[in-house]
Order: structure tokens, then sequence, then C-alpha cells
């Protein structure tokens, strides 16, 4: 439950918002939704609504795959087993990368700091999916043991659990993106009425 004063802070910033301009938000998104071929077949995936709003937001976007070494295209990734004990595989070659990808994501997250007002992450994938991503017990099964969030979307979750995340599946809906933008300036009107309080105060 939030506290009274925080419930006020996003009162007072939405309706900021409605009287004059409101600040630009700042959108992780996931680099294979429009902005580059670098999905695991090396496809690139038109997204309209990342589309419709570039010229009303500021976009941030990496691959989490590629930036650990992964190539373009590249064999599939795998997550076995669940919770804390799921790692991230590659398939044919049996390569174990979450090491790699945990220190990427650690360090990737690290620098977005409290600088990002929302996320829009790339639906049943490994490092991005959001509670969609296919676990298996095992590399040979061809079963699902159950879905789990991908290890990148794992930690903007844990890491940002007040800020707007949404895959482009989940934005397909109306409500849904709805309820994303008014999150997402509120968010933004809360972080530059933050700054500006930090800048006066030095």
């Amino acid at each position: 439950m939030r506290a009274r004063g925080e419930d006020e802070e996003i009162r007072d910033a939405f309706l900021q918002n409605m009287r004059k301009r409101p600040p630009k938000p700042k959108v992780f998104v996931s680099k294979c939704l429009g902005f580059a071929a670098c999905r695991w077949d090396g496809v690139k995936v038109s997204d309209d609504f990342v589309e419709s709003i570039k010229d009303i937001v500021t976009f941030v976007t990496a691959c989490p795959e590629t930036e650990i070494g992964l190539g373009i295209p590249r064999d599939r990734i795998r997550i076995i087993g669940r919770g804390k004990k799921k790692r991230l595989i590659q398939l044919n070659t049996q390569r174990d990368v979450t090491k790699d990808m945990q220190e990427y994501v650690s360090g990737l997250i690290g620098s977005l700091g409290d600088d990002i007002d929302g996320f829009i992450l790339k639906s049943r994938s490994p490092s991005c999916g959001i509670k969609d991503v296919k676990a298996y017990p095992d590399l040979k099964s061809e079963k699902i043991s159950g879905n789990t969030s991908g290890f990148f979307a794992s930690e903007v979750l844990r890491r940002f659990p007040k800020l707007p995340v949404e895959t482009e599946a989940r934005l397909s809906s109306h409500k849904v993106r709805e309820n994303f933008i008014t999150r997402l300036f509120t968010t933004a009107a809360i972080r530059a009425r933050r700054n500006k309080k930090r800048r006066t105060a030095k």
C-alpha cells in the first residue's frame, strides 16, 4: 500500500501534466522491436505502438543476448529450471550463458539508475519476456515445466516495481496501452520534479 505522501506526489504530478506540456518520458525498449534486426533469427520486429510514441518519448534500447556475444542469427537459448536455480543454456552448443547474462543485466540496470520511466520488452524472450517465457526441466525435454520471466525482465521487475513495465504483446490491448501511457507520463513528471528539487537544493 502506498504512503499518503507518495499518492499526493503522484496526484500533483498528474495535475501538472494536465496544465502544461509534460516532460518527455524516457523508455527502455527491447532493441529488436523496430530498432535493429537482432532477434535470434535475424528479424527486426515491427511494432505499431512503439512507432506511434517515438515523437513523444526518448528511447533507450539494448539487446541483452547480442550484448553478451551471441550472434545474429544465433542458436536458440533456453531457460532450464525455475526460481533461483534457473539457467540460461544455448541449445545446440550446450553453452551456459547464465553468468554472462546476469553480469550484463546487473551493469545495464545500474547504468539506467533512476533516470528511466518505463519499459517495453519483447514477449516470450528468454531475456526480456514477462511471465510468458517457457521454462524446461532439461535440455532434451520438449515438455515445459511452466512459464517464467526472462533474465533481464526478472531483474527489471525486481528493481523497478513502481514503473510501468509491459511487453509489446500485452500492449496490443487498448486498455493496457492507455494505462501504460498514463503511468509513463506521471512517472516522468515525478522524476522531473525530483530532479528540479535536487538542482535547487545544490
